[in-house]
């Protein structure tokens, strides 16, 4: 395996690297070695870029959030007030897109959060960067009526990891859910949570 982007930075090029071992070999093929290895750099470099683990584990996460938001950019997402059928819409195509496109950059995402569980200065880092995620889902409920958002970003959330899971790694891993059947299940959700 090698992850040869020569237009990133090197810091780039080494998350890249990192989240491809993390889904292809999971943590324990996670090195610095083998980042190197991956990404097509001289022994040493990852070191360069980040001295340990929790550096090297930290520019994983902050990549994972920056390629993770681009699964659905911000113009794909509805405008806030825009309804729940547009609301559906968008989020269905980013879990859609996660399942597919982004199958191995999903995978990399479990073993960051198993991770983070078992170091609490990884917990916190991998926190922050996903609370903006999470601030804009609640905007978006809170325009579309929402009385709780905070508690429905959560339904939501879980409901879609849920989905992404079993699908990329439980027990419904060889079925993979179409656009239009993951947006009905958002929809009914959505129904349930602001009764509309």
């Amino acid at each position: 395996m090698s992850v040869r982007t020569p237009h990133l930075s090197r810091a780039d090029r080494v998350a890249d690297a990192a989240l491809a071992l993390l889904a292809e070999r999971g943590m324990r093929g996670l090195t610095h070695r083998a980042v190197d290895e991956a990404a097509g750099l001289p022994l040493g470099s990852t070191s360069n870029v980040a001295r340990t683990r929790q550096a090297l584990l930290e520019l994983a996460v902050r990549r994972h959030a920056e390629r993770e938001a681009r699964v659905l950019s911000l113009a794909e997402m509805p405008q806030p007030g825009a309804g729940l059928d547009a609301l559906a819409d968008g989020l269905a195509l980013a879990v859609h897109r996660s399942l597919t496109q982004g199958r191995a950059l999903l995978i990399a995402r479990y073993e960051l959060a198993l991770e983070a569980t078992r170091r609490p200065e990884l917990r916190a880092f991998y926190d922050r960067t996903g609370a903006v995620f999470k601030e804009q889902l609640a905007a978006l409920l809170t325009a579309a009526g929402s009385p709780n958002p905070a508690r429905h970003v959560l339904s939501l959330v879980a409901w879609a990891d849920g989905l992404m899971f079993s699908c990329a790694a439980g027990s419904f891993g060889a079925e993979e859910p179409g656009l239009a059947e993951i947006r009905t299940g958002l929809r009914e959700l959505l129904t349930g949570l602001l009764g509309r």
